[in-house]
């Protein structure tokens, strides 16, 4: 029986394992790096070990360290979480020769399904319907996809539609595939254009018992990576889902599998289906089965490696539909943020970790109110999951939730998966890998409008709180004159707020018909055609947060005498976040047309292009290649035609 148990990860999942471990009994082990040091995974567990540095490769990927670190601690087992060293088989081996029980598949499953055309052509001999593999020196037919041999997580993955295309796909394929996992090796498949993203959560123990527990649909995705995963899925009825089951039941003997883990298929308009990969993990994703089961997967996954046998397989009830809310602009090319999370919370949450007691809101979050979102790991910062009687009433639920939430600090993609959920399109269940290509859901939550109304809630309660600081005529108002006078203004980026408040009351330019109810430093109430509305106002990281049930707005206050010196030449490229630059493809002199790549950094374990600002010559290029960059450093200047 496992006693005490090491997670050898961070955020989310580690904090997601805990909580399982918490109602069994379990004694727990965080690891830590030190810009996780106050992260809530760090803190929650029993123990703590610091894994000294910041990147990857030194902390969560060290394998010496992460063994050294359950040695100190006293810890029987490791549950490796997913990415990282999860589907490391040589970690896996590790933890088993050092005694401790490995929470997870057997090595040799593990190996088996590293390399991807090694896994499609044991899937083949086991009758699994397999894509061809295509030489990526010899593809000839478009479009295909440039897949990294050893990958997962949608990196080391381009889209190339021309043989025009092919070459930069496979390079920067093959970069990210070596800096993500190690190898540059990749593969070509045929494209399937309009299919959707199946995948079958198995789970399998050690005396041949195999659970299929139903279909995830995780089609809604960008960069290949999935950002709204529901369970079961709109397109599969019991037929196909009896397919998928037996095909994926098939996948997991074939390579005596035990522990949780999923077979993910694509799934062609015409319904047929084939093998994409086995993620020989727990997947971020499993939640939603979770919920749609009534089952705990991190207990299931303890349980079998302590030898237990499975029982019979639990039985579906209603709708689940995750959400993962990532600190990334989807409307920048999903460019990564980071910096202070001033504040995260989710009113109406129901559960957190676990499934609901019925139907209700779950929460997985890896941070909290205060937490630095650091640029050296992956961008997600939770997981929010709806779990309802239909399809329906979970998207809404779900799309509620995440408008009402406080995100204050880093820009988000919330945005994106509020529109998402409530489009018409998504809604009719007509999902695929391309949605979020053919519709543009990144506009933001909030019209022009309500970013009026929110501006002028803004300075009202900026005026409120200089009255609650002013040491004289704290009882007058702000700008207040015996006799008509110029209005008060308040200057945001992109928009100016002008108004007086007068013996008739608020006077407001461009908002006739809007009253003034009350004013205070953290809430505006105002009365806008009849309607009142309330306006919830925070100030924090040089940002004004405001929010009603028109749409969350943050505004950038402007001051009103700049420093000069701090004023931005016009054509001049600046880093957009810290980073590598990885990749320049200009030269100084050169001519580029504005939104030309003119170099990629490398970020939040992705790669990022930088575009030109405008057109003309590139006058100076500061940039180098290896070069370690911080936010708002001065890559290049392009002097303008």
């Amino acid at each position: 029986m496992i006693s005490r148990l090491l997670v050898a990860n961070r955020g989310e999942i580690a904090r997601r394992v805990f909580r399982t471990c918490r109602d069994l009994g379990i004694e727990t082990v965080a690891v830590f790096s030190d810009p996780d040091a106050g992260f809530p995974h760090a803190v929650e567990a029993d123990l703590a070990v610091r894994l000294p540095g910041a990147a990857p490769a030194d902390t969560y990927l060290d394998q010496e360290a992460v063994l050294a670190a359950a040695k100190a601690a006293g810890a029987d087992a490791i549950h490796p979480g997913y990415g990282f060293l999860s589907e490391n088989a040589g970690f896996a081996e590790a933890v088993i020769g050092a005694g401790l029980t490995w929470v997870g598949p057997p090595p040799a499953a593990i190996a088996a399904m590293g390399l991807k055309t090694e896994a499609k052509r044991l899937m083949g001999d086991a009758g699994v319907p397999v894509l061809p593999d295509l030489d990526p020196e010899a593809v000839t037919a478009f479009p295909v996809l440039v897949k990294a041999s050893a990958g997962g997580g949608g990196r080391g993955m381009r889209v190339a539609r021309s043989a025009a295309d092919l070459p930069g796909a496979i390079e920067s394929a093959r970069r990210e595939a070596e800096s993500a996992f190690g190898d540059p090796a990749v593969f070509c498949e045929p494209l399937l254009t309009g299919a959707r993203h199946i995948e079958v959560q198995v789970l399998a123990d050690t005396h041949g018992t195999v659970w299929t527990l139903g279909e995830r649909e995780c089609s809604i995705q960008r960069r290949h990576q999935k950002v709204i995963e529901e369970a079961p899925s709109p397109a599969v009825d019991s037929q196909l889902r009896q397919h998928l089951s037996e095909a994926a039941a098939a996948a997991a003997r074939a390579i005596g599998y035990t522990g949780a883990g999923t077979v993910e298929f694509m799934l062609a308009p015409d319904g047929g289906f084939f093998f994409l990969e086995v993620n020989t993990r727990l997947q971020v994703e499993h939640p939603v089965t979770e919920c749609v089961y009534g089952v705990d997967l991190v207990a299931l996954q303890i349980e079998v490696a302590e030898g237990a046998a499975l029982r019979d397989p639990p039985r579906p009830r209603g709708h689940a539909m995750e959400a993962r809310l990532y600190a990334e602009d989807p409307a920048e090319a999903y460019r990564p943020h980071s910096g202070t999370l001033h504040a995260f919370e989710v009113p109406g949450v129901d559960a957190e970790f676990r499934v609901p007691a019925r139907y209700g809101l779950r929460l997985d979050a890896g941070v909290a109110s205060g937490s630095i979102v650091s640029t050296h790991y992956d961008p997600m910062l939770a997981k929010l999951i709806a779990y309802a009687p239909t399809r329906a009433a979970a998207a809404r639920r779900l799309a509620t939730a995440l408008a009402g939430a406080r995100i204050h600090g880093p820009v988000t993609n919330r945005g994106q998966l509020v529109n998402t959920l409530r489009h018409e399109a998504f809604l009719a269940g007509a999902t695929d890998t391309g949605f979020l290509d053919r519709h543009d859901t990144t506009a933001p939550l909030a019209g022009d409008d309500a970013v009026r109304l929110s501006a002028l809630a803004a300075a009202l309660a900026q005026a409120a709180a200089n009255r609650v600081e002013a040491t004289v005529l704290r009882d007058l108002p702000s700008g207040w004159r015996n006799v008509p006078s110029q209005p008060q203004r308040i200057a945001f980026e992109g928009i100016e707020v002008a108004y007086r408040l007068t013996r008739d009351g608020l006077v407001a330019d461009g908002h006739d018909g809007t009253e003034l109810v009350e004013a205070g430093p953290e809430e505006v109430v105002l009365d806008s055609a009849g309607v009142r509305l309330r306006f919830a106002v925070a100030r924090a990281g040089g940002r004004v947060h405001v929010e009603s049930v028109l749409g969350p707005v943050t505004l950038t206050p402007l001051e009103r005498l700049p420093d000069p010196a701090e004023q931005v030449a016009p054509g001049t490229l600046l880093a957009p976040m810290p980073g590598s630059v990885i990749r320049i493809a200009v030269n100084e002199g050169d001519t580029v047309e504005r939104g030309q790549p003119m170099l990629w950094l490398e970020a939040m374990k992705m790669e990022h292009q930088i575009l030109a600002p405008a057109a003309g010559v590139v006058a100076t290029l500061h940039a180098e290649v290896g070069r370690q960059v911080e936010t708002g450093a001065v890559l290049a200047v392009v002097t303008e035609e």
